[in-house]
């Protein structure tokens, strides 16, 4: 074979490998957080647990659904995609919900100032937006709420700025690693090791993201 006639079967590979990885990575990043932070232990205890469970497996997993290469479901109808999707934006969202109530109250009980940090700021923001996200993701459920719209611009649009919205998951999940809660149970390797986690899931998202909007507009062209 050819160089040129090799490169989409090295792209398939290395994105299914990135794909299968991504899912190891998101699953292994929970556990290990959960470990962390014993939910239950402690009041504070649920807000990085739920966090972390809300943006780094079920927002990742619920976008690598529609992954051609490595969704566990990509032999499924693209509707049924859609509605394993949904479930899991449920759950995203309501973990969100509920990880931001416990700070909160958390910080109330001991009389501690609100969204002082880039950490807080960017997690109240992610949670403002994971619930605009899901508003405005219910006319591709109900078809008949999107009058004068296209279905298909409106999913274009859902899907680039769901990809922000992870962007934005992923930076808060990076930022609350460089609190003084984890800093000071883990360090060195590990620490750099866990940064990594919500960085490769980002990027993972974002090139299959980018890469299936590329390959619409070549279909429309």
């Amino acid at each position: 074979l050819s160089e040129t006639e090799s490169e989409p079967r090295i792209y398939a590979y290395s994105r299914a490998a990135s794909a299968a990885l991504c899912h190891v990575v998101c699953v292994g990043f929970t556990a290990f957080i959960a470990v962390q932070s014993r939910p239950g232990s402690s009041l504070f205890s649920w807000h990085p647990f739920l966090m972390t469970l809300s943006f780094s497996l079920f927002m990742s997993e619920a976008i690598l659904f529609f992954s051609p290469y490595g969704s566990p479901i990509r032999r499924f109808p693209h509707k049924t995609k859609g509605r394993f999707h949904w479930v899991l934006q449920c759950l995203c969202g309501s973990c969100a919900v509920l990880g931001m109530a416990a700070i909160y109250y958390n910080k109330n009980l001991n009389g501690k100032p609100h969204f002082t940090s880039w950490h807080g700021v960017l997690g109240l923001l992610t949670v403002c937006a994971t619930g605009v996200q899901s508003l405005a993701a219910v006319p591709l459920i109900h078809h008949s709420l999107a009058k004068g719209w296209s279905l298909s611009k409106l999913k274009r649009y859902h899907a680039a700025t769901g990809l922000v919205t992870h962007l934005l998951g992923s930076t808060s999940l990076l930022l609350g690693l460089g609190t003084a809660w984890f800093t000071t149970s883990v360090g060195g390797y590990a620490w750099y090791l866990s940064a990594l986690c919500p960085v490769f899931t980002a990027l993972v998202m974002m090139n299959q993201v980018t890469t299936a909007q590329m390959a619409k507009k070549r279909l429309q062209s």
